[in-house]
């Protein structure tokens, strides 16, 4: 078997380099400015959002604060009928 080149292969890393020149206000969750109205603040719905999208990655699933949780009503425009809902868990049981 040959031997393998191993710069051929050093160029199909796709591992960063040690010195990538990376901005370290590229990291997540940097911005003092929010952490500063969550400490202040926490349960503010606001604050909380801009924290969770300051420390999320460009491109992920959204924030948990974004998605609709059981412990809230379903908006009118939903479509969500309650009374259908209840008929059909008569009907399951």
């Amino acid at each position: 078997m040959p031997d393998i080149d191993q710069r051929a292969l050093d160029s199909l890393s796709v591992a960063p380099d040690e010195d990538t020149g990376r901005d370290p206000r590229q990291d997540a969750g940097q911005d003092k400015s929010i952490a500063k109205r969550l400490q202040k603040n926490p349960d503010s719905a606001d604050a909380r959002l801009d924290n969770a999208l300051d420390e999320s990655m460009d491109g992920s699933d959204p924030p948990a604060q974004t998605q609709p949780g059981a412990s809230t009503d379903a908006p009118d425009s939903s479509g969500y009928d309650p009374e259908a809902e209840k008929g059909l868990t008569h009907k399951r049981a």
